[in-house]
Order: structure tokens, then sequence, then C-alpha cells
């Protein structure tokens, strides 16, 4: 792809995500949410080949889907109310309708089944693109109305994203897919407490960005893209590997990591809210993506590859997003001293 053009997808996207995290006006945050999906379309099919122009098409159309949900929410909204803004979302009935578009948007159980097949079908760069930044505008908007979501549909929605997130990962071989399935995971403990404490639901929105980037962009220095690719690459970078291993015990919520921090604040939070039997499951079903996370360090760490490779090192190029990496490994790594600041913030 021509370097000018790429920019400009780039900066569409950054407009897009802006304009929705600015903006009062649902129609003008509608605008924004359409200029993000057209502008990350290109990206998708930039490969050329059968499997990106189907995941760009089944991208297209369960965003198409979700967008005409949200302005037809919106405008029964407006009927009602004589209001565009964004924070005066009163009636049940739009806002049960909001709360599905999201979360189709997002990607959230049980509207979860196009994000494995479209991530699957892309490159790791347009992977990280759809797993980190185009997250940000529907999140935004969830936030500004948490307070009047339907909590019962956001706490079913929630407990089913993280099962459903755990137990999709298991017996998974392709890295892409894996991370869909921890995508998944994560956004249910952020809907989980978004209507209780959506400081906390911003928080682990950060950690989740700086997990799933470290990730992702460590996939790409490697270039392993399944199980089998992974086991070699303690011969491409050794120090790498082992990061990785330590950000994928923080991607399961494992102290002393800064995944843990989150998933402690939340369960914390929801006990204070007097929903004891939700916490236990939901820690629960955080096993089942731990047990899939352990799994890929086992890879990495103790697996012979499937060829036997004579050299002990095989030849590496260089990247240029290494520098990148390191700081995004030690924050991953490093965030639980700041919790008693949390604490207090809250």
């Amino acid at each position: 792809m021509s370097p000018y053009a790429l920019s400009m997808l780039m900066s569409s996207l950054a407009v897009g995500t802006i304009v929705t995290l600015s903006s009062h006006h649902w129609f003008l945050a509608w605008m924004g949410l359409e200029i993000n999906t057209l502008a990350i379309i290109p990206l998708m099919t930039k490969m050329h080949h059968p499997r990106a122009t189907e995941s760009a098409t089944k991208y297209f159309l369960t965003q198409a889907t979700a967008s005409a949900l949200i302005l037809f929410s919106t405008t029964i909204n407006a009927w009602m109310t004589g209001e565009w803004t964004i924070m005066n979302m009163t009636n049940p009935t739009p806002t049960v309708i909001l709360t599905l578009a999201l979360a189709i948007k997002l990607g959230i159980a049980p509207f979860h089944l196009w994000l494995p097949d479209v991530l699957q079908g892309l490159n790791m760069l347009t992977c990280l693109i759809l797993s980190t930044w185009q997250k940000l505008a529907p999140m935004a908007l969830m936030m500004l109305t948490s307070h009047q979501l339907n909590t019962n549909l956001l706490i079913a929605m929630a407990l089913m994203s993280t099962i459903i997130g755990g137990w999709g990962g298991l017996n998974q071989t392709q890295m892409r897919k894996i991370m869909a399935y921890s995508s998944i995971a994560h956004l249910g403990w952020m809907i989980l407490v978004i209507s209780f404490a959506p400081s906390l639901a911003l928080l682990n929105l950060l950690i989740y960005l700086v997990l799933t980037s470290s990730m992702f962009l460590m996939l790409m220095t490697l270039n392993s893209t399944n199980t089998n690719k992974l086991s070699i690459s303690w011969l491409k970078t050794p120090t790498l590997a082992a990061s990785m291993m330590v950000t994928l015990m923080a991607l399961g919520g494992l102290p002393p990591t800064s995944g843990f921090l989150p998933k402690w604040l939340i369960l914390q939070e929801m006990t204070k809210q007097h929903l004891g039997t939700l916490s236990a499951l939901m820690a629960m079903s955080a096993l089942l993506s731990l047990f899939f996370y352990i799994r890929l360090s086992y890879t990495i760490s103790m697996t012979s590859p499937p060829n036997i490779s004579n050299s002990s090192l095989t030849w590496r190029k260089k990247k240029n997003l290494t520098y990148v990496i390191p700081i995004l490994i030690i924050m991953s790594a490093t965030m639980m001293p700041i919790t008693p600041t949390l604490l207090l913030l809250n």
C-alpha cells in the first residue's frame, strides 16, 4: 500500500475516534463511528487474499448492522425526549437497543462470533488496530451512558463473555483466534463493572490496551501465527520469548503482574455491591482463560519444535517496532505498585 494512502487511512481512523470521543450529540458520535469503520476496511483488504476479503465483508456487515441499530435507538430516544444529547437516554427501549448495538460493535458475547473469524483473515498489524484502537470509540459511548444502561443485561453479557472467551480459546492453535477470545473475555470484565464504577472499567481498558499491544508486537517480531511457530521463538530471540511468558501471565491475571490489578479491584467492587455469587463465577471463568495462557507459556518454554534445527540460533531480521516493545513489557509487569494511588482515586 502507498505510504500516502496508509497515512490518510490512519489519520481517518484517528479523526473518527476523536470525533466520537469529543461529541455530545448522537449524530456526531455515529458519524465518528462510521468514519472509523470505513477507514479500516481498506487496511483489511490490502493483503489481496480471499480470507482478507471475507474478513472485511464480515466486519463491514456486522458494523453496518450495529451502526443502524445505534441510529435507530438514538432516533427513537430523540423522538421520545426531544433531545439528541448522549447523556439523556431515559427510556428503556432505546437504551436496550443501544446496549445491544454497542455489544455488536465491541464483539461482546453473544454477539462475538464475527471477531475470531475476522481476526484470522488479517495480518498482525491490522489485528492490533482492530483489537485496540477500534475498541475506544464504542467503549467511550458505553462509559458515557453507563449510568442509564440496563445493569442486569450488562451483567448477563459480561458473565457470558468471560465464559465463552475462556472456553473458546481452549482448543485453538492459531494465535490470532486466541487473542480474539482473549479480547472477548477482557471485554466481559470491563462491562461487568461499568455500571458500578466506570473508572475501574477505564483502568481495565487501559491495561488491556497495554497487554494486547505488547502481545501483538511480540508476535509480529517473532513472526509467530500459530503455536508451532511459537515453539521455536526461543531460537529467534530468547529474551523476547521469556518476556512473552510474563505478558501471557499478565493477560491471565496472575499476581504480581499488571493484569491482576483490574481483576482484583473489580472483584472487590462486586463484593461491595453484595454480588458474591457473581464474583465467584467470574473468578472461576477467569481460570479458563488462564489455562490457555499457561498452555502457550508451556509451548514457548518447555516443548521442542517439530523440525529440529542444526543451529542454536535462526536468522534474525531487523524490526522497526522493537523500541516500543520493552516499554510495553515493563508496563505489563510492573503496574501493581500504583494500586494504593488508584484506591485513593476511587
